[in-house]
């Protein structure tokens, strides 16, 4: 028997779906890079958008899904307005439909992460606010001190919302008439951006480590509130990283180095000691949610140091708009991101189970091991040749076409593990058997969690 379909569920699912088009796009242009005009009726052009915007939205929905889902259950009391998280879904879906239109027809004119017209940010940031009025008047119910995850949740939010705005600053002449001004506050904004999904996405981990093992000590310890501080400050200044090139105040490059990394080591860090509270150890460690959690903390460490060395800027002179930055943003929201938010989303769905999930898995995880190392390999041959000689661009890319095939092959795998990882779990959301409600008790326990055969 079916539980109730709820908004939590809704967002979910439309986050599964968005990252299935997402993955498709992404192969398509990844394809385009080896076989010109390949696919004809998608180009280039088109296709890294709907990638891009596709898998940003994953990232979104899922874990608002996330927070729509724990809130209830964390506070001890209902949302406070179904009706306006069923409205909140309804306009973000909404106008998502309108975007991947607005791409197919050529419509731009956005920047970035929102390359579709500016007049459909205005839905996104109503529905934002949606967001925003329902979760601070659900989570007042809250008795006591907020766990660290809460605060994360908050911040986040408020956040979005601030950046995104921020990030349509290019719509005023004052910032399109000087090209430092301009450059610099588009990547702080998107900077931030990313600083914003952050703290959902590690809220949500902290939600799983605290959910599946009744320890409500990791979400009060000092590492906790440490990782809260560094991801927000990391929010506020960690973009700085990205603009080596622009003249901007040494100060904020300096600081950006610092602490643009330090929030990923108190993360893996947590994920550790989380790891060592699971009881029996094995059991935990084949659950699928378990799983994924495990290989965020790998993915953490592998793009860690990636991303200390491509700080530095003697390296970052070689690195910067090459594949190694494409390599660090798909660590970064494949590699941690994702792995976090399977692990809500089959967490969420505990008890299903499926012997193939094992296999699906270390497909999921090797072709993306072999897609980032390709990524690497392509962007140390574009940025030595392009620093160090006068060769072409069409040559230098010759010279980096076998680890573009590389990373185009790899993608193969990944978008097979994506896909049948996306079936399983919109099939195991959508028939969830227990209710959804704010009084329907604790996630099942790690004995009924769904095992890996």
């Amino acid at each position: 028997m079916r539980g109730e379909f709820t908004p939590a569920k809704g967002f979910i699912i439309a986050g599964l779906l968005a990252l299935w088009c997402g993955a498709l796009f992404g192969v398509i242009g990844s394809w385009q890079h080896v076989i010109p005009n390949v696919i004809d009726v998608v180009p280039f052009v088109k296709s890294r958008p709907l990638h891009v915007s596709l898998v940003i939205a994953w990232i979104f929905l899922t874990a608002v899904g996330g927070i729509y889902h724990y809130l209830p259950k964390i506070v001890s009391a209902p949302l406070h307005s179904t009706r306006l998280a069923w409205l909140h879904l309804v306009v973000f879906v909404g106008t998502g439909f309108a975007v991947i239109a607005a791409y197919f027809l050529g419509l731009f004119g956005g920047r970035e992460y929102w390359e579709f017209p500016p007049v459909l940010g205005i839905p996104i940031a109503l529905s934002w606010g949606f967001l925003l009025y329902n979760f601070f008047r659900t989570a007042n119910k809250y008795k006591g001190p907020w766990p660290a995850y809460l605060w994360m949740w908050a911040t986040g939010v408020v956040f979005f919302l601030i950046t995104y705005l921020e990030s349509n600053l290019y719509l005023f002449p004052h910032f399109t008439g000087n090209m430092v001004r301009e450059l610099t506050v588009q990547w702080k904004a998107y900077g931030a951006l990313t600083g914003s999904w952050n703290l959902l996405v590690y809220g949500t981990a902290m939600v799983v480590m605290e959910r599946s093992t009744g320890n409500t000590a990791i979400a009060r310890s000092r590492s906790a509130y440490l990782l809260f501080g560094l991801g927000f400050t990391n929010l506020l200044f960690g973009w700085a990283h990205h603009i080596y090139p622009v003249p901007s105040a040494l100060w904020i490059r300096i600081l950006a180095y610092a602490i643009s990394m330090t929030e990923w080591v108190i993360l893996a860090r947590m994920i550790q000691q989380w790891r060592a509270t699971v009881k029996e150890g094995k059991r935990g460690s084949s659950t699928v949610f378990g799983r994924f959690m495990f290989a965020s903390e790998a993915w953490v460490f592998l793009n860690l140091g990636l991303a200390l060395m491509i700080s530095i800027p003697a390296i970052n002179l070689f690195t910067h708009g090459t594949h190694i930055t494409v390599a660090h943003a798909m660590g970064s929201t494949i590699g941690i991101n994702t792995t976090i938010l399977f692990a809500s989303v089959f967490f969420i769905a505990g008890g299903h189970r499926s012997g193939s999930m094992r296999t699906v898995f270390w497909i999921f995880n090797v072709s993306l091991l072999a897609f980032w190392l390709c990524l690497i390999g392509a962007g140390m041959v574009k940025g030595y040749f392009t620093v160090m000689t006068d060769l072409p661009f069409q040559t230098i890319m010759e010279k980096a076409r076998p680890f573009i095939v590389g990373f185009a092959v790899s993608g193969l795998g990944l978008f097979a593990g994506l896909s049948v990882l996306v079936w399983r779990a919109v099939k195991a959301i959508a028939f969830v058997q227990r209710e959804e409600g704010a009084q329907s008790g604790e996630e099942p326990a790690m004995a009924k969690a769904e095992v890996l055969h």
